[in-house]
């Protein structure tokens, strides 16, 4: 596989900077190589993987899944894999040595399901056959890292289990897998998103009864009938399982990381870069790492074990280039392009390996508009899952319940929360058990007290009702309706500016609008520098302005809204100039009563939500065979939306990487 530039021509190693000098001048010392497990230090022996070279490894994203992948990198002992048949944006990096590679056939020969690449079919795809159409070599054997040991585990086996994602959970969970002393943890009737592989020693898994034990909160599996009063003996044997017995789990001592030492830590936000980092922070099996010379809102906590840190000297040894503090002195290095960003060489891209370099500020992963923004694709498998890349740092101290929210985000140096991504953040309220999936205005809310909030507060909140619900709804412009009064109390600025008024706005009246919504000043400039007019601005969808002009969610929020009721107002005026009669008011008043009794019913289970889209076409085929005139207003909004769509789909491209971002299958 040729790459567009290779890491090496862009990281150039700088011959007047050395560890020992820097840490003179620090009067810091490096962590010892003590306290780094085998996977962290130097590989017993040179990589001899090349470029093009194929191979079977575990998807990062996807954990329960082998797939076939190509050697699309080769930097030090470092490989960049590309898993063949999707696009580069689903690209990453693993060490030479890593657990989570195989050679071509393993699968097969260990009774794993190989997932193809896409096209081919799982039962018919044979690896001498596609080696031969692909013009490829698999790599041998000989330079994969073998490893004998085994552990107690087995597969079925069931255990209390940290989720990884939302550290203050402990959940029901199951052994998915087993590989020689490693096993997939796998919370049940959960996606494979959430599973991890681990060790015997991992601080994240406990035995059956732990959490009754320790007076801490157990999370029943996702549809369990009482997941209040889970019994741990009826769901064995229910299940027809058995517990995973206590002799298997081997808790590892605490780390010995000191606060102030040195070592090598990958860049989180730009995997392809070795960075010179700082321990700045330690738990008993985690640190916070600080990347030097950098913002302090790059840091991250990460596990004391993690494959990504290295001890001083490592990219020396290994040959990859590291990269030294941004104030270091400076020799001249190839340049792809300015970038506005101090410190920033124009390295990487804010959307993963697909693009190694980048000229703005909007590609940057270092930005201001990207710094708090997690990297999130659409699932290459398809579907409306959105899978993190870089993801929000959650911490949690001592044993906070579930039931409390025990989950906190990591803040910055300013006090800023930072956002989960509008895809995380439905799941990580699915995950933390809300009592209902979306926010709704109820009738008895129209009298809403927005004084007992502060301004700002309230505004979103109701907002975030009211965007949300519509945006999720499979019928945006029919539930919008719902709200249309509390829109009009909280923006009272966009009430009554028709679409067909604001489609001939200049880019600067576009500007000047958003610059109006309180909040959103900031956002003003970012409008005029993407150039957007009023034609574009009514083309936005939620997605546009939250993902790809990563706008923070409360101005997205205003913004969206705002776009929502131009379009609605224009419905509105519509409706009023086809019908005068008082009776059109009454059935639409009827018509806005159903629908919520009809959503509120809907959302009552996870798998309603799910086929909403469904119910929602048989509800309004039934309707309109009883009363069309009553349904008039929902048909026009729905075909409102779907124009709207196919509109956005073929003029907006708000971003070099917008349409691979937003279709994963045209990425390639």
């Amino acid at each position: 596989m040729k790459n567009k530039v290779s890491s090496t021509q862009v990281s150039v190693r700088r011959r007047s900077w050395s560890w020992q000098n820097y840490l003179n001048l620090q009067r810091a010392e490096a962590a010892p190589l003590s306290l780094f497990t085998q996977a962290q230090c130097v590989p017993s022996r040179r990589t001899g993987f090349k470029v093009g070279m194929k191979l079977e490894g575990v998807d990062p994203l996807h954990p329960s899944m082998f797939c076939v992948l190509t050697a699309a990198e080769v930097v030090g002992c470092r490989l960049r894999l590309h898993i063949d048949g999707y696009s580069e944006c689903y690209d990453f990096w693993v060490n030479a040595d890593s657990a989570d590679i195989r050679p071509a056939g393993w699968c097969h020969d260990n009774n794993h399901k190989l997932h193809p690449p896409k096209g081919h079919s799982e039962t018919e795809f044979d690896w001498q056959l596609y080696l031969q159409s692909t013009g490829s070599q698999a790599a041998p054997p000989t330079l994969f890292t073998s490893r004998t040991a085994g552990c107690e585990f087995s597969v079925g086996m069931k255990l209390e289990a940290v989720d990884r994602k939302n550290p203050a959970l402990v959940c029901v969970a199951s052994v998915a897998d087993v590989i020689d002393d490693r096993f997939l943890v796998h919370f049940d009737n959960w996606d494979d998103t959430y599973d991890y592989w681990c060790d015997s020693s991992s601080p994240y898994i406990h035995p059956v009864g732990w959490c009754e034990e320790q007076g801490r909160p157990l999370t029943a599996p996702q549809g369990h009938p009482n997941p209040e009063n889970f019994l741990w003996d009826q769901y064995l044997q229910e299940t027809g399982s058995t517990a995973a017995p206590s002799s298997a789990f081997n808790l590892r001592a605490p780390h010995g990381f000191l606060v102030n030492q040195k070592l090598e830590a990958v860049d989180r936000r730009n995997p392809m870069l070795i960075r010179v980092a700082t321990v700045t922070d330690t738990e008993d099996y985690r640190v916070k790492v600080h990347y030097d010379s950098w913002s302090q809102q790059f840091d991250v906590w990460c596990d004391s074990d993690l494959c990504d840190l290295h001890p001083v000297g490592w990219c020396q040894r290994t040959g990859h280039p590291l990269e030294p503090p941004p104030d270091s002195p400076p020799l001249s290095t190839p340049s792809q392009g300015v970038c506005p960003t101090a410190g920033c060489k124009g390295v990487g891209h804010i959307k993963g390996a697909k693009y190694t370099g980048h000229h703005s500020a909007f590609g940057c992963p270092y930005s201001d508009i990207n710094m708090r923004k997690e990297v999130v694709l659409p699932d290459r498998l398809g579907g409306e899952r959105v899978i993190t890349l870089v993801p929000v740092t959650l911490h949690h101290h001592g044993n906070q319940s579930a039931s409390s929210r025990g989950v906190q985000v990591k803040t910055e140096a300013r006090g800023e929360t930072l956002l989960l991504p509008l895809g995380k953040r439905r799941r990580l309220t699915d995950r933390l058990s809300q009592p209902t999936k979306f926010l709704r205005v109820k009738q008895e809310e129209e009298g809403l007290n927005l004084r007992a909030l502060g301004p700002e507060s309230s505004l979103q909140a109701i907002l975030h009702q009211s965007v949300f619900l519509s945006a999720m709804s499979a019928q945006p412009g029919r539930d919008l309706s719902l709200c249309w009064e509390q829109h009009r109390k909280l923006l009272p600025g966009v009430a009554g500016v028709h679409a067909d008024t604001v489609q001939h706005w200049s880019i600067q009246q576009v500007s000047e609008f958003v610059e109006s919504l309180p909040g959103c000043e900031e956002q003003a400039k970012q409008f005029r520098d993407e150039q957007i007019d009023g034609r574009a601005f009514l083309l936005l969808t939620q997605r546009d302005i939250v993902r790809i002009m990563s706008i923070k969610l409360g101005p997205a929020l205003k913004i969206y809204n705002s776009i929502l009721m131009f379009k609605h107002t224009e419905d509105r005026s519509q409706s009023h100039a086809q019908d005068r009669s008082q009776s059109h008011t009454q059935n639409r008043s009827q018509s806005h009563a159903e629908d919520k009794d009809q959503s509120h019913t809907e959302d009552k289970s996870q798998s309603q939500v799910e086929n909403r889209s469904q119910s929602h076409a048989q509800d309004r085929s039934q309707s309109q065979a009883e009363d069309r005139n009553q349904s008039h207003t929902q048909d026009r909004s729905q075909s409102h939306a779907q124009d709207r769509s196919q509109s956005q789909t073929e003029n907006i491209q708000t971003d070099t990487c917008t349409q691979d971002l937003a279709n994963p299958e045209s990425c390639d």
